[in-house]
């Protein structure tokens, strides 16, 4: 869901979140980053009237996987991870992106109810900055619609 290609999303189209509990795992690491992505998602998930938000943190994204595991036994209705790795010099970037893409992917598969990966893997800080509240949007806000949408999903 990325605003700079369609566009900012209509909250009056997004179901309300009255009768929802949802976890916010928020990584540590890149603290300015990730901070600003619990700021969007939290404005989102009170704008909609979430009944409940428990924030959980944990020291950096490839810690988020078992953070949303927790939630996920503490009843919630949804979990939204958030994080922010940024490119270094390194091949740790390649690894941590992967780990935790895999792992909240598999949290997804047990079925037990959606994770959302709010998760911003960037190459520079600049770019962290510009989809946390910058001018491409709030991937955090995003990351709690799509939250919100996924909870009340009916079939």
């Amino acid at each position: 869901m990325a605003t700079a290609q369609h566009g900012p999303f209509n909250l009056n189209a997004v179901p309300s979140a009255a009768a929802l509990r949802i976890a916010v795992v928020v990584s540590e690491w890149n603290a300015e980053i990730t901070a600003n992505l619990y700021e969007g998602a939290h404005a989102v998930l009170q704008q909609k009237g979430c009944s409940e938000i428990q924030r959980i943190d944990v020291p950096g994204s490839f810690e988020l996987i078992y953070g949303c595991k927790v939630a996920m036994n503490a009843g919630f209705d949804a979990v939204i991870a958030l994080g922010s790795v940024i490119r270094g010099e390194t091949a740790h970037f390649d690894y941590v992106c992967e780990a935790v893409a895999s792992g909240i992917k598999d949290l997804n598969l047990q079925g037990k109810f959606p994770v959302i990966f709010g998760v911003l893997t960037d190459n520079t800080l600049a770019q962290a900055q510009a989809r946390s509240g910058g001018e491409l949007g709030n991937k955090g806000a995003e990351a709690a619609v799509a939250a919100i949408k996924m909870a009340t999903l009916a079939i």
